[in-house]
């Protein structure tokens, strides 16, 4: 079994629009259109099972329209687990996280560049505060993001302030703990009681220099411990074949392999 644990989809209307104006603000090419039956495609054609979608809220007024469309994403598709969103000036952010939940969501995604706060910004607190209260997943971007050069909201220290004050037990951290800041990532976070994903952490299809070797990531997931290291390719910025060939032939052991591939995420899922 497969679990790809950092997705993203658009709906179809806005995904034509959305693709072409994100691939030229990161200058990377996506590898399919965006929408969730490209997903699904996507996952049909490279042996995925299940898909966990990842929406980013960007106007906080739309929080709670897109968690409905992700419940309806998620009736409609067996095999794609969408979590929800919420923006940290969202309002009633205890109203719309419990709602969240009531319509059976496993998690929120939370974006610090395309929110423009930093992470460990009082309203993001009182979100993670509450997420964890209700049970549910939170997933946030950790550092570098392509599409915002000249800033980084969820850096090092951020994080740490985060984990010291709240002590997350379903905090994701995205790209393996922080994107291009994975040196910093094995000497102060490794260790820590979050999962980070392996989603645009490493591969060779895109044309991207300084992503993580096989070595290093498998330096990295031991260090941190490879019971808390989910898969994620965040499709579509990453081939879903190219990234789980990558872990299956790497130099992990069986074990690690299949903790990193599913059993991490049912475990993060069922609990």
């Amino acid at each position: 079994m497969i679990i790809d644990f950092h997705t993203h989809t658009f709906p179809d209307k806005v995904a034509v629009k959305a693709i072409p104006k994100l691939e030229k603000s990161a200058a990377i090419k996506a590898f399919t259109d965006g929408t969730v039956s490209g997903l699904v495609d996507s996952m049909n054609k490279n042996g995925i099972d299940f898909s966990v979608v990842v929406p980013v809220v960007t106007n906080p007024v739309k929080a709670e329209e897109i968690n409905e469309y992700a419940a309806e994403t998620n009736q409609t598709h067996k095999n794609v687990i969408s979590f929800g969103g919420i923006h940290p000036d969202t309002e009633n952010h205890k109203a719309v996280l419990k709602k969240a939940q009531g319509l059976g969501l496993k998690g929120i995604k939370l974006h610090p560049e395309f929110q423009y706060t930093d992470f460990d910004d009082i309203r993001y607190k009182r979100i993670l505060y509450f997420a964890e209260e209700l049970g549910l997943v939170t997933l946030v971007h950790a550092g570098f993001d392509g599409s915002f050069p000249d800033s980084m909201h969820c850096g090092i220290k951020n994080i740490l302030n985060v984990i010291e004050e709240i002590g997350p037990k379903r905090l994701v951290l995205a790209h393996m703990g922080g994107c291009f800041l994975w040196k910093d990532v094995k000497k102060y976070i490794a260790g820590a009681d979050v999962y980070f994903d392996t989603a645009f952490s490493f591969g060779k299809k895109q044309i991207v220099s300084g992503l993580l070797s096989e070595e290093e990531i498998i330096v990295l997931a031991r260090t941190h411990g490879t019971e808390k290291i989910l898969f994620g390719t965040d499709s579509p910025w990453g081939e879903q074949r190219e990234m789980s060939e990558f872990i299956k032939n790497s130099a992990l052991t069986d074990g690690e392999k299949e903790n990193i591939l599913y059993k991490n995420a049912l475990k993060l899922l069922s609990d």
